[in-house]
């Protein structure tokens, strides 16, 4: 699958590149402006996705964004806005313009990967869960704290598989249980009703060791995918 990643400045290109590729399997195709990248579309370059820098010379990310979607053969390209202004009214004319996402640098990999699952089919697949906008008046927090919340949880979900897993394997059912009611909260707390639902299911049980790892890769999953729409409001 191709992708496109377009940054004047060549350590930024080349980290997003880093990122991109272990995340799966891509043909990453490199521009170093919007000029370029817009040469190398109207040539014939198709890619899957692009991610574009905001803010470059001769032809700016906003600029190269409006020229794709103002043309029939591009126009419903998946286009990322990458940039190291986060502030809402910067944020609201991106997705006024028509960007399929945001992304702040310095990169989080969980944002870039959201991105991809996201706009490359993975959302219908995704467990269901509250809009970010929603958990962070209900928590009363602003979008980086929420985003920080979901780095965190995500690292918990991190290292279950193999806790959880040594648990049953010892035969301590109750402390597994404890560790799934723990996530579960986690869930709750963050607004992955999806997520908190998969992991009821789990719970009464002694899941078997396939079942388990794939229900917690779901649960990463989807806190990814809101990690990444949290990036975009």
């Amino acid at each position: 699958m191709k992708v496109l990643v377009v940054d004047d400045d060549v350590v930024s290109r080349m980290m997003l590149m880093h990122l991109i590729d272990s995340s799966g399997s891509f043909d990453i195709t490199e521009a170093e402006d919007g000029a370029d990248a817009w040469r190398q579309l109207s040539a014939g370059l198709r890619p899957a996705i692009c991610f574009c820098d905001l803010r470059m010379p001769r032809l700016s990310g906003m600029d190269l964004l409006q020229h794709v979607r103002a043309d029939p053969a591009l126009a419903d390209l998946p286009f990322v806005l990458v940039s190291s202004a986060g502030d809402r009214a910067t944020v609201q004319q991106a997705t006024q313009a028509g960007a399929s996402g945001y992304i702040v640098k310095p990169f989080e990999a969980e944002h870039v990967r959201a991105h991809l699952a996201r706009l490359l089919g993975g959302a219908g697949q995704a467990l269901p869960a509250e809009d970010p906008a929603v958990t962070q008046a209900r928590l009363g927090i602003d979008a980086r704290r929420l985003q920080a919340y979901l780095a965190g949880f995500e690292q918990q979900l991190t290292a279950a598989p193999a806790d959880i897993g040594a648990l049953l394997e010892r035969g301590d059912h109750q402390g597994a249980q404890a560790r799934l009611e723990r996530l579960a909260a986690g869930c709750a707390t963050l607004g992955l009703h999806g997520a908190l639902a998969a992991l009821r299911g789990l719970q009464g049980t002694a899941p078997a060791p396939a079942r388990l790892q794939q229900v917690l890769a779901d649960v990463a999953a989807a806190v990814q995918r809101q990690a990444g729409l949290v990036a975009i409001l």
